[in-house]
């Protein structure tokens, strides 16, 4: 945790409400998201009981599970799922604008541009809480691979036709919410504590309820003691009034109301199985579809308050500007949606199960990348963000109090100005270290040359590049006299690793051919000393 966020932390116990660490915001916000309010069963965390789903917060699909152990109930619930997400994604997939990518010529091996197709806009998919994406990632993994009539005729409970695809989209989200800046799959509680820091711990404000009541605590109530109502207070019947964000439900709920409906629910099922008669099967039929009302009553009460909070903060969120470099970070989203139907236009087969070295190193090196650029632009888009890392001694600011021209040595000198910034911070700068300022939206280098003054407030820089080709730097690429700078220790840009060896030329160590046989090292022969 940085000082900042310390601070922020300290100052909402003070004051009583949750304080922001940001001012504007830094992750994309569709205008039509699609919400999706997961329930599980306890202690089955892939049995799915229910879910409040869609894009209108007034009119939301709720699809219940009444005995979640029956696979066929599931299937039917995941069938249904399918109904609302796929149509959601395809509206994104059909709309596309044309653009340039870079792809390397077979021929020549050099990079050359391409006209391709990108989709104008990608679908986002927003679950309250980090417990949520998992489960999200949980059912693609567990629908992908399964079987439909079609496939295989003979396989023992077959999926409806679009489960596999629907599976292979949510493992897709998944995948891509590991990615640091991505915004096409969200957890709101992430989002709200990206921008405001409360009173109490990380593990708490998991809890969606707690941390609104922090955000936004009612009129005269201080963010405390609405948070702690939230979490603890119940009715007369024991039930909390603000249920858990979920995917889980609460004990209480599990055993005095869920239980015990679904078990009528089961005795009903078992009575209309044993009718013998058409009259008696309708009585049945209509004792069983009470008991499913029942169970459906059920979920909906502990799914709606979570809904409607999920809907308040994203309306909290929509106040705060879009920060700039939002949009580029939304763009390699769109890209990630377009590759993905492009593999599953052509036939692609599903994500395998385990990645290989090469895909599994791929990934990590570029959530490394994306991570670094994601820290450096949020400082960049905000001040608040920046002052962090001021502290931390990652940057600095100050205004230029002297420049002077000088030059590079050689056949053909080139501009290379001293610049003296006064500034009350204190930067970690070592000799000759590079600095960065952000010049027309590029970063422009400088050079650390020594510290001036008796108080060392005096920081002499040299500019290196973005001055232009001529021997006299372009105009507004120097710093002026009376200018106020920000300078960063960290680049503002990632440049991308060396290039990873093909799959078929990978070692066999990392998961490549083995080789040749007597290439592989045999192990040591067994001796009396290894026995014990």
């Amino acid at each position: 945790m940085s000082l900042m966020s310390t601070l922020a932390r300290l100052e909402a116990v003070s004051t009583g409400r949750a304080q922001p660490t940001a001012t504007v915001r830094h992750r994309h916000l569709s205008a039509h998201p699609l919400v999706f309010v997961p329930l599980t069963t306890a202690g089955e965390a892939g049995a799915p009981l229910g879910a409040l789903v869609g894009t209108d917060r007034d009119a939301p699909r709720l699809l219940v599970v009444p005995q979640p152990r029956d696979r066929d109930l599931r299937f039917v619930f995941l069938a249904e799922l399918a109904d609302v997400v796929l149509p959601y994604v395809d509206a994104y997939a059909d709309v596309v604008e044309p653009a340039e990518r870079g792809e390397t010529d077979p021929e020549t091996g050099k990079r050359v541009k391409v006209e391709v197709e990108l989709c104008a806009d990608a679908p986002q998919l927003i679950v309250p809480s980090r417990t949520g994406i998992d489960f999200v990632r949980l059912l693609g993994r567990s629908m992908r691979f399964r079987r439909t009539a079609e496939q295989d005729p003979e396989a023992p409970h077959p999926a409806p036709p679009r489960v596999p695809l629907l599976g292979r989209w949510l493992t897709h989200f998944g995948e891509r919410a590991r990615v640091p800046g991505s915004s096409l799959l969200l957890a709101l509680t992430d989002l709200l504590s990206r921008h405001w820091a409360t009173g109490q711990s990380g593990v708490e404000d998991q809890h969606l309820g707690s941390l609104l009541a922090w955000i936004d605590p009612p009129q005269g109530q201080s963010g405390e003691a609405a948070a702690r109502w939230a979490e603890l207070a119940r009715d007369a019947e024991g039930q909390l009034l603000c249920p858990p964000a979920g995917p889980a439900t609460d004990p209480a709920f599990d055993n005095k109301l869920l239980a015990p409906a679904i078990e009528r629910y089961d005795r009903a099922r078992l009575a209309l199985a044993a009718a013998e008669d058409g009259m008696e099967a309708d009585d049945r039929l209509g004792a069983l579809t009470a008991a499913e009302r029942e169970i459906r009553a059920l979920v909906e009460s502990r799914t709606r308050p979570t809904w409607d909070a999920v809907w308040h903060g994203l309306d909290l969120l929509r106040a705060l500007p879009e920060g700039a470099h939002a949009a580029d970070r939304w763009t390699r989203d769109r890209w990630s949606f377009t590759g993905h139907r492009d593999r599953i236009v052509a036939g692609e087969p599903p994500q395998p199960r385990i990645d290989d070295a090469v895909i599994a190193a791929n990934k990590l090196a570029a959530r490394e990348r994306e991570q670094a650029r994601l820290d450096a632009q949020e400082a960049l888009d905000d001040p608040l963000v920046m002052a962090g890392r001021r502290l931390a001694g990652e940057a600095f600011a100050g205004e230029v109090v002297e420049v002077v021209m000088a030059y590079s040595e050689g056949k053909r000198p080139s501009p290379r100005p001293l610049v003296t910034v006064r500034t009350q911070d204190r930067p970690h700068l070592g000799e000759r270290a590079k600095v960065y300022r952000s010049l027309g939206g590029k970063p422009q280098t400088a050079e650390f040359v020594g510290y001036e003054g008796a108080d060392g407030a005096l920081v002499v820089l040299r500019i290196m590049d973005k001055m232009g080709r001529g021997k006299e730097p372009e105009e507004g690429s120097v710093p002026e006299k009376g200018d106020l700078l920000c300078f960063t220790l960290f680049e503002h840009d990632q440049r991308g690793g060396a290039k990873l060896p093909d799959p078929e030329e990978t070692p066999w160590t990392h998961g490549g051919p083995p080789g040749e046989p007597d290439a592989v090292p045999l192990p040591d022969p067994v001796t009396a000393e290894d026995v014990l």
